[in-house]
């Protein structure tokens, strides 16, 4: 792909257009639903994040002719998923509806995912260790590093230095490459092993500016001073010269 072509479009999951993608502050929308099943409830207009990149889906509402339909969660495959609280009524094919997150839950989800960002940013700056894997929940998570060593203190020096890097007041900015251009990028793998699929034609960039640049799909706060204080709360010993490092949110 040459720089003066369009770039094929990245915030499209089959027939539904991912809003989150560009819009990580919407919370409310309209759309109508092209298809329902047992697989759960498509939208042609959807800003529910589905889960990945050890992120969990969003939860929420549809709203539709004086009628709740509660979101669970939602997943991907063609298309972006919505499962439905099990027993509630679901919105027929046609129906127009508005959608809208669960504002707490995705919001803290936001600030932790960025806190992770930042984590790694500063691990890697101060120790060139690289992630090996993560997880999180609102305002709690882990993440995994190939660290041999753990050199005394380091759990009271990352939090130090975590909560540096909030006070600093970093933006955190979304952009997209092709995937040759991004690739170009020689800080742009901060993991052990490439994740990026194959396939994958157009990369998503969150940047943390002047701290970690990462390939991500996941939703995040617009500056490092957004999160709130980390705390680095344990440095677990996984083996064979790795470590977890678990972390909280805290307003």
């Amino acid at each position: 792909m040459t720089s003066d072509q369009p770039l094929p479009p990245h915030d499209r999951q089959g027939r539904t257009h991912r809003l989150e993608l560009d819009d990580q502050t919407l919370r409310e929308w309209d759309a109508v639903v092209l298809d329902v099943s047992e697989d759960g409830i498509v939208l042609d207009r959807s800003a529910f994040y589905p889960g990945g990149g050890g992120q969990p889906p969003d939860s929420g509402v549809l709203l539709w002719g004086g009628v709740v339909t509660r979101i669970a969660g939602a997943r991907k495959d063609d298309d972006v998923r919505l499962i439905p609280v099990e027993g509630d009524p679901v919105p027929p094919v046609g129906t127009s509806v508005r959608g809208a997150l669960d504002d707490e839950r995705r919001s803290w989800l936001m600030r932790t995912h960025s806190a992770l960002h930042l984590l790694g940013g500063v691990v890697f700056r101060d120790l060139g260790a690289l992630v090996t894997g993560g997880n999180m929940e609102p305002g709690i998570a882990r993440m995994d590093f190939n660290l041999t060593e753990v050199p005394t203190g380091l759990k009271e020096a990352l939090t130090e230095a975590c909560n540096l890097e909030v006070a600093a007041d970093r933006a955190i900015e979304v952009s997209v490459l092709p995937r040759d251009e991004a690739y170009e990028i020689p800080t742009l793998l901060r993991t052990a092993t490439d994740l990026l699929p194959k396939d994958l034609e157009v990369v998503r960039l969150v940047d943390i500016v002047g701290l970690d640049l990462q390939a991500d799909a996941g939703t995040h706060v617009a500056s490092t001073r957004q999160i709130g204080r980390i705390e680095v709360a344990k440095i677990e010993n996984k083996g064979r010269g790795f470590r977890r490092v678990r972390l909280r949110v805290h307003d």
